[in-house]
């Protein structure tokens, strides 16, 4: 032990992240790297009094801070805490750490911290985790599949602490049934746990007790949310289904409530600023819109434009180590549901100071740009302003304005600020043919908004129609991310850049495979371009399959994330590519606004607040948000679809297939934009094969192939609320003419002893697709009396 103490004491005192340590710790101890070490060079397991030794550590404070250090390590998949009371680093076991993705079947998946290929988990592995829990696992082999099998070593983090869903008794045993499909276990809640929930109705679920390997997990209900169909539930369930952050602390209040409703005089004269009130800056958005992060203003300059976008200023008013600014990072997003806003910052900025309200001065940061007769970027800066907006203008105002040249809606504004409406318009056909010839992709892709009664019921969906002012806005905030990824990376200073990588072998092999099916190509080798891309959609002209194809395509598409590494922007055929123009509800723009400040005040990047190791977490946290986000208003968008087919079971619509599985066909029905499942069983009486290079399901004997694209009508069979599902079966049409479709010769006949696959199954075949999340086959069991 003497040696190791020497070797600990020479670790203590040559730890290369002392200085870290001291900046992030008032009692800075040996970093994490100096502890791997330390066991590394000893070649076998130590206990705690030995690693205290060896690090020399003998005051009370810092035995104590070891013992923290080494359990966060423990967390963090860095060390394994053996059954003899040692540690071990994992490296040295040939163990695996990862994030558990569980899968309404009941088994899961553990996706490696080292990005290595996911570990299939057994039912049987998952019986002692939940979904989000961080763990440690071998591998014991290959499953069926040639998939890595994995098993359960050690819980390291239990992701899961409380569960929203519904309370159901049966046969004296109370359990919740959580709505996250992805916990499959139900919750057990003993009597005196249950508070006053009624049988049937939505509740919030703490977990006292975790599932083990024996047990399924048991917990109390600490909030009755209500009944199964109120209005306004579905939100209130995925809120607290995806964790999202929707309260403010007091500490917030109090922080918000400093801030008035107008710029401070002190602000206003600041000698860092720009005074741009005079200028004619108008926002641009959607009718309900709220809050208004960006602002432009053009005018015709010699030969070209000068366009300057205004970009409300959080970054002046949110600080990061402020309770707003820790708050704000913890949300990363705003949350859009349909009515409903779950803001990243507190109304008072985000509606309020922060928003550039029309006809009241606001701070900005301002990215003026010189764009060339053909749309080229000549040059650009970045200035910290203050505007006072002219006018806020919808879409439809400005389009009434610059393309219709509606004379009444013109007259309600200035000559002068239509003049620079027409500038703008004039540069927006500029930047399309630029882009145009620059080769991004543009995809025509239909957007819905469901449209509320009083009551909050569904009156109707409808789909959300983009016209050139859309267009117009979306080309100068393009522009405006640009010049900011530009300006970063050209001082190199840690920020986040919006990465879109081009799509991987694998799904370039995928699409290759299904255009040679209809004597198309792909241009570009193993590398195409965003001009091949383009290419290939503006050949296709009038095609039937038109649709079919730019979906498939689509779907080849890698999904943006955030990353400090400039990567760029293969879907817009941009170098740099950041997010700058929304700070009042993305977090990494409020980033990139730090950043740019920063520079703009002459600021060194080695003395700028954040590292590049900081920018890869907040990368992978926002990233996170982003997902959770999405993942929160598709689950809303789907129940209240859902209950609004409740009224229309058994009736016939004409659809869409937007999906071909093993296991049936996605239909999104027309008009309506509401999609759903025919089951495979549920198809005519035939054998189908599924070919998942060309998208689609062929009948055995009969030769009906359903493809991707192809038009059915459908009968609305079931809804099931609980599961956001929805299921169709052939119109009686569409099954006739299936029925009669004639048997392709050559084609040998089926045996006799094979049922349909229209008959129905007692179950359906269950599927495992990959932890991406694809759709399954099978309903997740729900309401079966759980084990006592």
């Amino acid at each position: 032990m003497k040696t190791q103490t020497t070797q600990g004491h020479n670790l203590k005192f040559n730890d290369p992240h002392s200085q870290r340590e001291a900046e992030k710790y008032e009692n800075p101890i040996p970093s994490r790297e100096v502890i791997l070490q330390l066991l590394e060079e000893n070649g076998q397991p130590l206990d705690f009094v030995a690693i205290t030794e060896a690090l020399h550590l003998h005051d009370e404070r810092d035995i104590d801070a070891l013992k923290k250090r080494l359990r966060a390590m423990e967390r963090d998949g860095q060390l394994l805490y053996n059954r003899r009371r040692q540690y071990v680093p994992i490296e040295r076991t040939d163990l695996i750490a990862g994030r558990v993705i569980g899968h309404p079947d009941g088994f899961g998946f553990l996706k490696p911290d080292d990005g290595t290929p996911d570990l299939f988990l057994h039912a049987k592995q998952m019986h002692g985790l939940m979904h989000g829990d961080r763990a440690l696992c071998s591998v014991r082999g290959l499953d069926p599949k040639g998939r890595r099998e994995g098993a359960v070593v050690e819980v390291l983090e239990r992701g899961t602490t409380q569960v929203v869903g519904r309370y159901f008794i049966e046969g004296n045993i109370g359990f919740v049934t959580p709505d996250n499909s992805r916990i499959s276990q139900d919750i057990l809640i003993p009597a005196n746990a249950a508070g006053n929930a009624q049988p049937g109705q939505i509740v919030v679920a703490a977990i006292v007790e975790q599932p083990s390997k024996r047990a399924q997990p048991t917990g109390k209900i600490v909030e009755v949310l209500g009944d199964h169909m109120a209005p306004g539930m579905e939100i209130d369930v995925a809120i607290r289904s995806h964790q999202l952050p929707h309260e403010w602390s007091a500490e917030i209040h109090e922080e918000a409530d400093r801030f008035g409703y107008e710029v401070p005089e002190a602000d206003k004269v600041d000698k860092n600023r720009e005074d741009l009130r005079d200028t004619p800056f108008v926002t641009i958005d959607g009718e309900d819109a709220k809050d208004f992060d960006d602002a432009v203003y053009c005018e015709r300059d010699g030969n070209g434009w000068r366009l300057l976008v205004a970009i409300a200023d959080v970054s002046h008013y949110v600080k990061a180590n402020s309770a707003i600014g820790r708050e704000a990072t913890e949300r990363g997003t705003s949350v859009y549901f349909p009515g409903k806003v779950i803001p990243m910052l507190p109304e008072i900025l985000s509606n309020g100071l922060c928003s550039l309200n029309p006809h009241v001065d606001r701070l900005c940061m301002i990215c003026d740009i010189q764009i060339g007769a053909r749309g080229k970027l000549i040059s650009y800066q970045f200035v910290e302003g203050i505007m006072h907006s002219a006018a806020r203008l919808t879409y439809t105002d400005m389009a009434k304005i610059v393309v219709d040249r509606d004379m009444a809606a013109r007259r309600q504004h200035p000559q002068e600020l239509c003049e620079h409406l027409d500038d703008l318009y004039s540069l927006y056909h500029v930047l399309r043919k630029a882009r145009d010839r620059r080769g991004a992709i543009d995809f025509e892709t239909s957007e819905t908004r469901i449209v509320f009664d009083a009551e909050r019921k569904i009156e109707a969906i409808v789909p959300t129609v983009r016209n050139d002012a859309h267009k117009l806005i979306e080309e100068c905030m393009i522009l405006a991310n640009v010049c900011a990824a530009t300006y970063l990376s050209k001082y190199k200073i840690p920020a986040l850049h919006r990465a879109h990588k081009r799509p991987s072998p694998e799904k370039l092999a995928d699409v290759r495979q299904f255009l040679a099916g209809l004597a198309l190509t792909l241009d570009g080798g193993d590398e195409p371009t965003p001009a091949d891309y383009t290419k290939l959609l503006n050949n296709l002209g009038d095609r039937p399959d038109k649709h079919l194809i730019q979906t498939v395509l689509l779907r080849s598409m890698s999904q943006a994330v955030y990353s400090p590494d400039s990567d760029g922007h293969f879907g817009l055929a941009q170098t740099h590519y950041a997010h700058f123009t929304s700070p009042i509800r993305r977090y990494p723009d409020l980033l990139v606004h730090r950043a740019i400040r920063h520079l703009v005040r002459g600021g060194k990047v080695s003395e700028y607040q954040y590292s590049h190791k900081d920018m890869v977490a907040l990368g992978e946290h926002c990233s996170m948000t982003e997902r959770r986000a999405d993942d929160a208003t598709r689950d809303v968008t789907a129940w209240l679809k859902c209950e609004y087919m409740q009224a229309h079971v058994g009736e016939t619509f004409s659809g869409v297939i937007a999906g071909v599985t093993g296991f049936g066909l996605f239909v999104e029905l027309k008009d309506i934009y509401v999609e759903g499942l025919i089951h495979i069983t549920a198809l005519t009486s035939d054998y189908y094969h599924f070919d998942a290079a060309r998208h689609q399901l062929t009948g055995e004997n009969s030769g009906r192939i359903y493809r991707l694209g192809d038009t059915l009508n459908v009968t609305v069979a079931r809804v099931d609320l609980d599961e956001r599902k929805i299921d169709f079966v052939l119109a009686k049409t569409d099954s006739d003419d299936a029925d009669s479709s004639k048997k392709p010769r050559g084609k040998k006949p089926a045996s006799k002893s094979r049922k349909p696959a229209s008959k129905p199954r007692a179950k359906k075949p269950k599927a495992e697709p990959d932890s991406t999340g694809s759709q399954t086959a099978t309903k997740k069991p729900r309401k079966k009396k759980p084990q006592a």
